[in-house]
């Protein structure tokens, strides 16, 4: 058997700075997907693409979450460089990402500089856009399954459902930055040093956050080193498809149900995230905004980015507190393991308090029926209050998703390795706490791992998340495929919203997006249906 060498650490002298820095990188990775998923869709209906091209555009990010994720994780599960099995994955992601991410800022300006005709620039163009975003979602996919599997590695089974909280908390500090930084007018503040345009700017900003965040993480975790033994690898391209087909067949029946609920989930959040910035700045222009004035925008793109984030400022600043309360009232696997004991004044209130605490597996659930109530509403709304009322509902749903299915499956990648006990985030530290909680009568009777384990809690993780990633995937696929059934028929041809001077927003119709996110909400219940299924199992 391969053993793993060296006893993971993370840097820091308390366990929430050691949780930041081992999240860290999550900010960058969500800022990113923020930019994008803002600013995305309408640059390339600025470009001139219909809503229906760009809805099929985006199955880059299905199509590389699909295939990256899974074999990305398969060969980081094998990988004996010194440096551990993750984080080398993660910087030349990071790396890949930034060179994307200005490519596309400037995409018009590297064109224009080889092909100054603008007529004969206009298919080279969308096309470079087009190929900078396929090549941004395969290095950042890498960059998210290598960082999914670091903490999985890093933290004990007790642990695994609060690193999940802190992954979210971080999830949700990067989409309110993402997000504040995306509704104010950054040419007017800083100039034209970063760029002549907001989405410039953003992606020059978002480029030097994924390298930053990514650097802090892989400096402040130390990983343990895979020594390979007699168990073979995969050969090949061919060898790591094998394997993935063959842990995909047979995947253990709480990880197959984790995996179903996760895939109803997205068929519902996919078209949430990648069109709700751009339907709540449709509903403005079409009912808020008299038609004379929207003739006037010289920079549509721009001012339609800005009033859809400045929704989402108000959607992420929920998400954001939400992912750092909500987890203080959701029963964990710590508190089972071991029972505080607490003033004799407080311990009944405290006591009737811990009862009453729903567990992981009812607040996700819950979160579902969440997301489903506000997403049905979203044909009905007619105002950018209304809009933006029903995005901010889905701020604690989305708290929940990112946080949930990370958990559960890293507590079942822990359980299936045998994985007991504590185990030390870090050598020089907190070894105080543990020694007192040791003496406890509840707690566990071993707290350290061995400092050479053979079998390490997450030898797996990286080949069960990117299972887990097929599942958040292929509901990618559909959602676009939805998405572009449904604008071909509700709404062919260029959007009338970002047609400028030529043309005024229509009033008269129903709004594409909208459609889609009820399709999408009628999905989430099917998710809380499926999430229910993972108790009985």
């Amino acid at each position: 058997m391969a053993s793993l060498v060296g006893q993971p650490s993370i840097k820091g002298s308390s366990e929430a700075t050691r949780m930041i820095l081992l999240n860290f990188c999550t900010i960058g990775i969500t800022f990113t997907w923020g930019i994008e998923m803002t600013y995305c869709t309408p640059y390339l209906l600025n470009l001139g693409l219909t809503k229906s091209s760009t809805s099929l555009i985006w199955i880059a990010g299905p199509l590389s979450g699909l295939l990256v994720q899974p074999v990305i994780g398969v060969i980081a599960d094998e990988s004996t460089s010194k440096w551990g099995r993750r984080r080398p994955f993660m910087v030349i992601g990071a790396l890949i990402v930034a060179v994307c991410l200005l490519v596309l800022g400037f995409t018009k300006e590297i064109v224009a500089s080889v092909l100054p005709d603008e007529e004969a620039a206009k298919g080279p163009t969308i096309a470079l856009a087009v190929l900078s975003i396929y090549a941004l979602d395969f290095a950042i996919n890498a960059v998210m399954s290598c960082s999914r599997s670091l903490m999985v590695d890093a933290l004990p089974l007790e642990k695994q459902q609060a690193g999940a909280a802190w992954a979210s908390r971080m999830n949700a500090v990067g989409h309110m930055v993402g997000y504040g930084a995306g509704a104010v007018d950054l040419v007017r503040t800083l100039g034209t040093t970063l760029g002549q345009t907001q989405f410039q700017q953003l992606t020059v900003i978002a480029a030097a956050a994924m390298l930053a965040t990514t650097a802090t993480t892989c400096w402040a975790v130390g990983e343990s080193v895979l020594v390979s033994g007699q168990s073979p690898k995969p050969q090949g391209s061919v060898g790591v498809l094998r394997q993935i087909y063959s842990t995909l067949r047979h995947l253990p029946p709480r990880v197959e149900a984790i995996c179903w609920a996760q895939f109803w989930s997205w068929i519902g959040w996919f078209p949430f995230l990648f069109y709700g910035t751009t339907w709540v700045g449709e509903t403005y222009f079409r009912y808020d905004l008299p038609a004379e004035e929207a003739k006037q925008f010289n920079d549509v793109l721009g001012e339609m980015g800005r009033i859809g984030s400045e929704s989402l400022v108000m959607y992420s600043l929920i998400t954001c507190a939400g992912a750092f309360v909500l987890p203080l009232f959701v029963r964990s696997p710590e508190e089972e393991t071991y029972t505080a004991r607490p003033p004799r004044a407080v311990a009944g209130l405290l006591k009737r308090f811990k009862d009453t605490k729903p567990d992981l597996l009812s607040t996700w659930a819950l979160g579902h029926l969440m997301f489903a109530a506000s997403m049905s509403l979203a044909p009905f709304a007619t105002s950018f209050r209304f809009a933006t009322t029903l995005v901010c509902l889905c701020g604690l749903p989305w708290t929940i998703a990112m946080w949930a299915p990370t958990a559960l499956l890293g507590i079942e990648v822990n359980k299936l390795s045998g994985a007991s006990g504590y185990r030390r985030l870090s050598k020089n530290s907190e070894d105080t706490e543990l020694r007192a909680l040791n003496d406890s009568d509840d707690a566990p009777t071993s707290l350290d791992a061995p400092e050479t384990p053979t079998c390490s809690s997450g030898e797996m993780s990286g080949i069960y998340f990117g299972i887990l990633n097929i599942y958040t995937t292929i509901p990618q696929f559909l959602g676009t495929l939805i998405a572009a059934v449904v604008f071909a028929i509700l709404e062919p041809g260029k959007s009338r919203e970002l047609g400028g001077h030529a043309q005024a927003p229509r009033k008269d119709g129903p709004n594409g997006i909208a459609v889609c996110l009820f399709i999408g909400a009628l999905c989430a219940v099917m998710a809380s249906l499926a999430t229910r299924r993972l108790r009985k199992l």
